[in-house]
């Protein structure tokens, strides 16, 4: 907050010392033109008009006023253009900044509770586990509880991870040819497992294979799977999709959620955003995620598109270039 408040303090002095420079070379112009119609008109006073060779004699002097006061124009406005092309660069600049910080300062209040959440839940099961004894089916209730936050902060790990790595350019993909319908159907099994009481439906085409790096398709798979039941109700459908047509192999997933607006779809792919409606910022989430299936989708040869579902919410397609 602090930092903000100074970044903005700084605007405003920038802002006003601008303005300054801006008054300062119109005061300028104004004098020099001034000066120069004075010099003129007292040049033309002292010639007479029978003078021999008057009329060229003013025609020089009336030449030489014109010659000086375009040449005060033209500098004028080339050092008005850098100066605002100056500000308008700066001010961009500014403005990238104080948005970029404004997002990582709400990405660290939501990694926060994101990483304090699992943790806590974790923790309290072990030790309801450690001091009570529990019946079979109560225990492995809960010991899936457990995992379930566990692979929670597994995945909010990898993601922190991978982003960094990314952002640095120090992560090396190394291309394998993968199945890549062997690897939705995990990702699918997996989250079915862990989410038995959604409705998560799927169909796979067999033996579709793709050049890449497992894990970070599985990753993006998992990231959209995720938000797709993150913003759904809990009695919603998703749909999870994998076919090849001559345009490509399309991962699809389909959710009855809120649906992300016109004017947002392009930014959601940004880091840390997030989608500004009441029903998505109140759920769980570091802006990470898209952001990082864009990345992988890229790295692999793919575009990652969002349209709207028939029914409601949204429709994410991963389209492999094959």
């Amino acid at each position: 907050m602090l930092k903000t408040k100074r970044i903005k303090l700084i605007i405003v002095v920038y802002w006003f010392l601008l303005t300054y420079i801006v008054a300062a070379l119109v005061w300028w112009f104004i004098s020099l033109q001034q000066q120069n119609t004075k010099m003129s008109d007292l040049l033309l006073s002292e010639l007479r008009h029978d003078e021999r060779n008057y009329y060229n004699k003013a025609t020089a002097i009336l030449d030489e006023k014109k010659r000086k006061t375009s040449q005060y124009v033209g500098e004028g406005i080339t050092f008005l253009a850098l100066i605002l092309l100056g500000a308008v660069f700066v001010y961009r600049a500014t403005r990238r900044q104080l948005t970029l910080s404004h997002q990582q300062q709400n990405f660290m209040m939501a990694v926060t509770h994101e990483l304090k959440t699992p943790i806590a839940v974790a923790r309290l099961n072990l030790e309801t586990l450690q001091k009570r004894r529990f019946e079979e089916q109560q225990q492995q209730k809960l010991i899936g509880i457990t995992l379930q936050e566990v692979n929670r902060l597994n995945s909010l790990c990898n993601n922190i991870l991978l982003a960094s790595q990314l952002d640095a350019g120090e992560y090396k993909i190394s291309k394998n040819e993968v199945n890549i319908s062997e690897l939705a159907k995990r990702v699918y099994t997996d989250f079915s497992v862990r989410n038995s009481a959604r409705n998560i439906s799927a169909t796979f085409d067999e033996n579709l294979f793709v050049a890449g790096e497992e894990l970070l398709l599985e990753m993006m798979m998992s990231n959209l799977i995720e938000n797709a039941l993150k913003y759904s109700p809990k009695n919603a459908a998703v749909a999870i999709s994998l076919h090849k047509d001559k345009r490509g192999i399309h991962f699809r997933v389909k959710d009855e959620g809120p649906g992300i607006a016109e004017e947002e779809r392009s930014k959601i792919f940004d880091k840390f955003y997030r989608v500004g409606n009441e029903a998505t910022r109140t759920a769980k989430g570091t802006g990470l995620g898209l952001y990082l299936c864009k990345q992988i989708a890229k790295d692999h040869n793919a575009e990652i598109t969002v349209e709207n579902n028939d029914s409601n919410g949204s429709v994410f397609t991963v389209t492999f270039n094959v």
